[in-house]
């Protein structure tokens, strides 16, 4: 074990072995079992009762028996995330997102993690190709559940060449281990026309679902396409009809599992009705919400939220306002604002559907609006005293938009005040009524695991 990367940087005050162990020491083992890395330490954590050895720096070790909730913190920090090296892709897949980046963006997002320590952690789609024995068999006996899987096809051939990994095809029987084991899977299938559509696709639905209850669910999304991919593995879009014949499809599927099952398992992304101009289902279709972070369910269940809020609403402040948003979206945004303008008249606000010229404007999601195209297209514009955004254009803690505009420096160049909005109907409603949310102070550095949640949600 590499001592920098599981030493003690900060304990926390509400901590049991604060006063007992110091920083700089480095965590060896909790009853008895030696800890490699973050899951361990959560896992062997767990219990009330712990005995816990810690290395000096001068290579001395010490034990201290602590008393604490069950599943209480030890509150303790580490000097890496993952008191281990982030584990990187083993593969080269044919749609990689970070393959279609432009040059010069910031290193952290040309970095390609899939680490399954990250998908428990952070909710991380993993291919669980680089998976060692011994990491198979910790996460069976320790139960460690759930996990989010990127599954893209269950032919082990075609998942070689998508993968472009020869070991690709050996991780399908990693899931039905994991299946067998009672680990709960939730699977994304990346889809990409002319490879793993059609009857490639029903083959991964029927061999997912014979793992049912281990596959929990499953978001089949269109691939994206940036206007970087010179070089790289010729790929084609969806159409708006093929779209459509693959909502179809994967409805008709969910609808034998859900008369089967009492689940439908599998959800088309929000993206691929778009991109069909079908209607979106009615929000009690999607369940549990299961997928949210796939894009599966969340426009529906915004506007189901947001009508809520106007019900319950006393009133807006009638201040003009602006949205802006990606191309794909901005007609729901529309149609937000006029069902809150039928409750409220003096309600003023409009949208601005942004064109992605930084990546290509076959990308239309609001979550990949880079701060440059903002300013670009709503310099001069009308935009109210104030603008909304969503949350998820942002980096969280930096508050900086994917091409490093800072959210200061996008507001003063506008010269207005810019409000990131969580993806939350009752956040929207209130600010679009004048209840706005603060804006945090940007941090300038964030820890690995921040890092790797940004690359992940993009």
């Amino acid at each position: 074990m590499r001592q920098t990367e599981n030493r003690i940087k900060a304990i926390d005050p509400t901590s049991p072995l604060l006063g007992r162990a110091k920083i700089g020491e480095s965590l060896v083992s909790i009853n008895g079992n030696r800890i490699v890395d973050v899951l361990d330490y959560k896992f062997f954590a767990y219990d009330r009762s712990l005995s816990v050895v810690l290395r000096r720096a001068d290579g001395t070790e010490h034990s201290v028996h602590v008393r604490k909730a069950e599943g209480g913190d030890l509150g303790l920090e580490f000097e890496s995330y993952l008191m281990d090296r982030a584990r990187s892709c083993a593969n080269n897949c044919v749609f990689c997102f970070i393959d279609q980046l432009p040059a010069g963006m910031r290193p952290t997002m040309y970095f390609k993690d899939d680490d399954a320590r990250l998908s428990f952690l952070l909710g991380n789609y993993i291919t669980l190709t680089n998976l060692s024995q011994r990491e198979i068999r910790r996460i069976i006996d320790l139960h460690i559940s759930p996990i989010n899987v990127s599954v893209h096809t269950t032919d082990p051939e075609l998942r070689c060449r998508m993968l472009r990994n020869p070991r690709a095809g050996e991780s399908i029987e990693v899931m039905r281990r994991f299946a067998q084991s009672g680990i709960v899977m939730n699977c994304q299938i990346v889809c990409c026309p002319g490879l793993n559509d059609g009857e490639a696709l029903d083959r991964t639905m029927r061999e997912l679902e014979e793992m049912y209850p281990g596959v929990h669910s499953v978001s089949i999304v269109p691939v994206g396409l940036t206007k970087y991919r010179e070089g790289l593995y010729p790929l084609t879009p969806f159409t708006r009809e093929h779209a459509a014949e693959t909502i179809a499809q994967v409805t008709a599927f969910g609808d034998r599992c859900l008369e089967k099952h009492g689940t439908r398992i599998f959800f088309c992304g929000d993206e691929m009705y778009l991109k069909a101009g079908v209607e979106l289902p009615e929000d009690e279709f999607y369940e549990e919400h299961t997928q949210l972070e796939n894009g599966v369910g969340m426009i529906r269940l915004l506007e189901t939220e947001f009508r809520s809020a106007l019900r319950l609403s006393d009133g807006v402040d009638g201040a003009p306002f602006s949205i802006a948003c990606g191309t794909s979206v901005a007609p729901f945004f529309e149609k937000l604002i006029a069902a809150a303008k039928e409750r409220y008249p003096a309600l003023c606000g409009r949208v601005y559907a942004i064109e992605n010229d930084f990546f290509g404007r076959s990308i239309n999601v609001s979550g990949l609006v880079t701060g440059g195209d903002l300013i670009a297209q709503l310099k001069g514009r009308e935009l109210g005293e104030r603008l909304l955004i969503s949350q998820n254009m942002l980096r969280r803690e930096e508050m900086d938009f994917l091409d490093d505009v800072k959210l200061s420096e996008a507001s003063a160049a506008l010269g207005v005040p810019i409000y990131p909005v969580e993806q939350d109907g009752f956040a929207l409603f209130d600010a679009m009524a004048g209840e706005l949310p603060a804006i945090r102070a940007p941090r300038e550095s964030v820890d690995a695991g921040e890092f790797y949640q940004y690359n992940q949600n993009g």
